[in-house]
């Protein structure tokens, strides 16, 4: 027993002594006093979840030419405002206007079940419910044989999307098949889709047009599946269709409704959705800045799409990159409230229908862009950023390198990066800048099931945030945003010598596009 507690005492001991040297080891990191400031702040008195709350759950999907869009460009200028910075809304264009209300869709026929469906954005309105008959795409062999049958879809739902007969996800089925078994399932799946395909291509239509013929043929309505291939999960982008609902089915309910229309039972649903087409409506972005003490015409921009789709509340999507910009600016000002650069923050609209927030301020705003020092833009989940591309920019690995330095060691340890790397194409807003010459950084973020999840999905709610995460994220944006303001020098926008591609052909840096400003466009 004596020996025993005296090994216990001992052990006890050693991990106090560990846990002592591991803190004094961690307070012996040296940061510049305005890096730890934002550290110390970003521990002990964050507003993400607040904001996060304000914003995710107050105001919703931020869906362009919606009410909740104009509500969350005010929401963000009025934070920004109290906080002291100066902030407006700066139009770029405008978009059709349309607002979500209820949507019921249930089955009615052979069984009474109430349907996990979405109203995809920009659907008409039923008005009133509508009941009627569920059909499948016919099976033919040619587009002369389906526009012959397209006259019988005439007052029925017609179940557009391919048919999934597992809706289990590939992970689950390789972790509990046998590998036989897996090879199976995934053959079956494999060639499922290129039977899919090659039967919308054998009836002459695609994704646009095919809604289009069925709305002029007399449906009443059309129904998709866009799974994910994660359960229970579907993307939700936007209708195709100008006077008849368009709607997506949860995988579960649509198989059940596939089948019971192939089997002969004749099902039929009863649709009744309340959305509202609402006047043209005007689109922002929301702008903020603090002007630079030394060189006020030079500029460092954060940069986030304020936008979403709005089959959930969009909050890896980019709630977490609006939130990691607005807690940023708001600790600049607390702690660093006369950089030598002007800051800004650009919240951009309509980044989801190609980029045309961030576009169209690169376009308005000409003498903004010739004194750019650098933008970091953040659009790919909750994650904590991991890489920072070079972009093809020549010398951008001796001005990152010396801003990241900066950071902590436990945030910039983490971060790999691409020198010179290849310039972004258009896959979020800093591609906007990239194009017209402009250093625009991605801050680039572990993906934690983003794409497979949260990406365009019904699944993309506050609760896929992880707080730490942003946080992490705050402090390096906090910390390249003081030091790209700090730096004596001017950022270069030499562009790297661009390789050959497959073809052997030199690559080409990419255009600048101009955005489109009306959904008329879209």
């Amino acid at each position: 027993m004596k020996r025993n507690s005296f090994l216990t005492m001992s052990a006890v001991f050693f991990a106090a002594q560990m846990t002592l040297v591991n803190a004094q080891t961690k307070s012996e990191e040296k940061l510049n006093p305005i890096v730890q400031s934002f550290v110390n702040e970003v521990n002990n008195n964050s507003q993400l979840e607040d904001m996060a709350y304000e914003l995710l759950d107050g105001i919703g999907p931020r869906l362009v030419g919606t009410p909740e869009m104009l509500a969350a460009n005010n929401y963000t200028a009025d934070k920004l405002k109290s906080w002291g910075i100066d902030a407006n809304l700066q139009q770029f264009g405008t978009w059709k206007g349309w607002q979500r209300g209820t949507t019921h869709v249930d089955l009615v026929y052979p069984r009474i079940k109430s349907l996990s469906a979405t109203q995809l954005a920009w659907s008409p309105a039923t008005r009133k419910a509508v009941e009627a008959e569920v059909v499948i795409l016919p099976k033919v062999s040619s587009k002369t044989e389906f526009d012959k049958w397209l006259s019988s879809a005439k007052g029925k739902i017609v179940l557009m999307a391919q048919y999934q007969k597992i809706g289990r996800s590939d992970e689950q089925i390789k972790e509990f098949a046998t590998l036989e078994l897996y090879e199976k399932l995934k053959a079956e799946k494999e060639q499922a889709k290129k039977d899919f395909a090659d039967y919308i291509k054998t009836i002459g239509y695609d994704n646009t047009t095919l809604p289009e013929a069925f709305e002029k043929a007399g449906a009443a309505g059309i129904a998709i599946s866009n799974w994910t291939g994660i359960h229970s999960t579907n993307r939700i982008f936007g209708a195709k269709t100008k006077s008849i609902p368009m709607f997506d089915i949860d995988l579960e309910d649509y198989g059940m409704l596939y089948r019971m229309a192939e089997k002969g039972a004749k099902p039929r649903i009863k649709v009744d959705a309340q959305s509202k087409v609402l006047p043209e409506a005007k689109s922002f972005n929301t702008i903020g800045m603090i002007k630079g003490s030394e060189k006020p015409n030079e500029y460092v921009i954060l940069s986030a799409h304020l936008d979403s789709w709005d089959g959930a509340q969009g909050a890896t999507d980019n709630g977490t990159g609006t939130l990691t910009m607005l807690e940023t600016m708001r600790i600049l000002k607390k702690y660093y409230p006369n950089p030598k650069r002007t800051i800004v923050v650009g919240l951009w609209g309509s980044e989801e229908q190609g980029l045309n927030g961030s576009r169209g301020f690169v376009a308005d705003n000409p003498e903004i862009i010739k004194g750019v020092q650098a933008v970091f833009n953040q659009d790919n989940g909750t994650g904590r950023v991991v890489d920072i591309s070079g972009q093809g920019f020549k010398d951008s690995y001796a001005y990152i390198g010396r801003w990241l330095d900066a950071a902590p060691k436990k945030v910039k340890d983490q971060i790999k990066s691409t020198f010179p790397g290849m310039p972004g194409g258009g896959g979020s807003d800093h591609a906007s800048f990239v194009a017209a010459g402009v250093p625009g950084f991605s801050l680039s973020s572990l993906n934690w099931g983003y794409f497979g999840y949260t990406w365009h999905t019904t699944k993309d709610t506050y609760d896929k945030i992880v707080f730490d995460e942003l946080k992490n994220n705050v402090i390096l944006t906090a910390t390249l945003a003081y030091m790209a303001s700090e730096d004596p020098e001017f950022t270069s926008r030499e562009k790297r010598v661009m390789p050959n591609d497959d073809k052997g052909a030199v690559t080409k840096w990419p255009e600048v596009r101009e955005p489109k400003r009306s959904s008329k466009d879209y």
